[in-house]
Parts: C-alpha cells; structure tokens; sequence
C-alpha cells in the first residue's frame, strides 16, 4: 500500500514490523455470550475483518475470575479461552496481521454478583459510588475489599500466569491495561489508595503494583513484546479523582517505563475538557512525548487528518483508532483512498450477535452491493 500519509508508513515495534500505523483500538464489544466467556467463531470474524490494522489490540480480557467486572468479555484463564483465541490469533496471522491482547483487571470497578457474593478487590476500602453492569442489569458499586499484601501479590500471579496464556493462544504479545479508572489505576491515585503497606503512600509504593506486573509478565513475555495503557488525564470517570500529585505520579511512571524495552507506551487524551483543571495536562501525548524514549501510542477522538497531524509533528508514533474501526474494518484502505468513512451505531456496540459487530462492509464489499 503505497502512500504518503504518516499513518500509512511502516514501523517496528521491538522486533515485530508493522505494515502501518493505523492500531485497532481494545474495544470492550461484550459478544461472549457463553457459559465460559470464551472467543467464537464471530470474534474469529470480527478480529480478522481488521487484519489490516498495523497492530490489533484485543478487548480488555479478564486475567482472573477475581479481576471480572463485565458481562461476556472474552477472558484469559480458562483452557476454553485459551483455546477460542487461538482460532482468532491463527485466523489474525493467516491475513498477514499482529494481535496483542490486553490483560484487564478492573478492582473496584465491579459488584459481588460477579463474585458469588464477596466484594470485589481493590486497594483500599473505597466505594467508587458509580454502577456496573452485572447479569442482572446495572447495579450501584460497593464498597470493594482492601486487598491484603498477600492478595496484592497473588493477583500479580494472576497477571503472570494470564501471559503464559496469551504465549499458548498464540498472540504477538501482551498490553498492561493500567488505565481507565480500573485496577493498577486505583493503586496510582492517592485518593483511591490509602494503603500503609509497601503498596501505598509514595510515588514509588503506589506505582509498585504495575512494575511487579511487568517483571513478572516478562518471564513469559520479551520487554519488546509487552505494551502498558496510561490514561493520565484521568478525572470524574469510574469515581477517579485526579488531585496535584495526579500528573507527577505519571511522569515518575513514564520515566521508569524507560527502564523497559517496551513495544510501546499506549497513552490516552483526557476523556472530558479538562481546560479548568491547572493540575491536568490537555495535550497528553505532546506533554508525555518528551519523557518517554520508547514508540509512543496515542488514542482519543482521533481522525485521519488530526492521527497524520500528531504523528509528524513528533508527538506520537502511532495512533490507536476505536469507534472507526468499528464501523470501518478496512480503515487504512480507507485512509489511503480518502474515502468517506462509515458510521458507527452506538446502540450495537454492546450486547450479543452480528448486528453492529461483524456486518459493517468493506470498501470493496460496499461497492458491490445493490443500491
């Protein structure tokens, strides 16, 4: 695919080459409506409808039954699991693609009917006063369970065995999803992290969680083979509240993630305006760019014109598109063509079946149908 465009030029992230720049998103889609929340023949579809993304990036996927906080997300610790993504990463490579899954513990961001009744873990004992989505419909949030130092490090376990999974379903490696409001989240922030142990307090003991992931994740895993999510701008979504020490504590993080040899850092633009609150970055990639040594992933409301803008200007490296990809399986054809892009239907972005998953055409597929 010969063509100019920032997006569209090649790239290598460790010691895989990515044919572009155009990253497929990890998109929650909610499809395993199945008794062991495994992958089917329809992600097998959905995955490799999107092969021509440079990298696919899975839904989040539940580590653990104790990380659950969705309903029919397709998981990574059952041999079942194990064995439905095997069909996707096959199906994903016979197209010439690469697919990361991303490992997903979501902490207090949960409810006891995921949990046969206990309260979901977290560190530290903090309602986040918002609701989630449980099989029985939404229901308010708890007050989670403290996690013991113990249950701290069992679920960093949980993380390692997760990636031995991912080694045996076959992916071209692991994204760390330390973003969103979810787990690894909960124990950066001093307003959700009130712990005494050697899990809370300072920047260095809040952050710990995340480095014992990634050194455990790495003995499945080459450093070039594993990508960490930060969503740093984070503020009033899933009950996080972002304070002063908020962006320091990122920038310490970022810093030490050039300690690794990392496929890539996955950084997101803040979700909301967060223009009146002077201890937020707006611009996240073009604050972060300069700390972190590694390829840089930026995702957020980005289109074609604004994904080439970010890149040549040095900010990012890549640009991770969600929604578009959606609607527009073949989004770099579509990009290279400068053709009109499909639209997405939010009422099908959830839930079960082919509508609004795997019946949006291709370029090719849409010129050939009737009008």
């Amino acid at each position: 695919m010969s063509n100019n465009q920032a997006l569209l030029q090649p790239i290598k992230i460790g010691d895989l080459s990515l044919k572009n720049r155009v990253i497929m998103a990890p998109m929650t889609r909610s499809r395993a409506d199945n008794d062991d929340e495994a992958p089917t023949d329809l992600h097998v579809k959905y995955y490799t409808q999107r092969a021509e993304a440079g990298l696919i990036i899975t839904e989040g996927s539940h580590v653990s039954e104790r990380a659950r906080g969705y309903i029919n997300v397709a998981n990574i610790y059952k041999q079942k699991q194990i064995e439905g993504w095997k069909k996707v990463t096959e199906a994903v490579h016979n197209e010439g693609g690469k697919i990361f899954i991303q490992l997903w513990h979501v902490g207090r961001i949960s409810h006891p009917d995921f949990h046969n009744g206990e309260k979901p873990l977290a560190p530290s004992a903090i309602n986040p006063n918002v609701q989630a989505y449980t099989p029985k419909g939404f229901k308010d949030t708890v007050t989670p369970k403290a996690m013991t130092t113990e249950e701290v490090l069992d679920t960093i376990q949980e993380f390692k065995l997760a990636a031995k999974n991912a080694v045996d379903a076959g992916f071209d490696g692991v994204e760390i999803h330390a973003s969103n409001g979810y787990l690894f989240h909960q124990f950066f922030n001093q307003t959700s992290n009130k712990r005494k142990d050697r899990f809370g307090g300072s920047r260095e003991n809040r952050t710990r969680f995340l480095f014992e992931v990634l050194d455990a994740v790495k003995v499945f895993w080459p450093e070039n083979r594993i990508g960490v999510r930060l969503n740093p701008s984070l503020h009033g979504t899933f009950g996080m509240e972002a304070d002063e020490e908020t962006i320091p504590t990122f920038e310490y993080i970022v810093k030490r993630l050039n300690d690794y040899d990392l496929a890539y850092l996955h950084l997101s633009e803040p979700f909301n305006d967060v223009s009146d609150k002077p201890f937020l970055v707006k611009n996240v990639a073009e604050h972060f760019r300069p700390l972190y040594k590694g390829n840089l992933m930026i995702n957020g409301g980005f289109d074609q014109k604004s994904g080439n803008e970010i890149i040549e200007k040095g900010y990012a490296d890549m640009v991770a598109f969600g929604k578009l990809f959606i609607s527009n399986p073949d989004l770099p054809t579509r990009f290279a063509k400068n053709v009109e892009l499909a639209e997405w239907d939010e009422n099908t972005f959830y839930g079960s079946g082919e509508k609004g998953y795997t019946d949006y055409p291709k370029l090719e597929e849409e010129k050939k149908s009737p009008i």
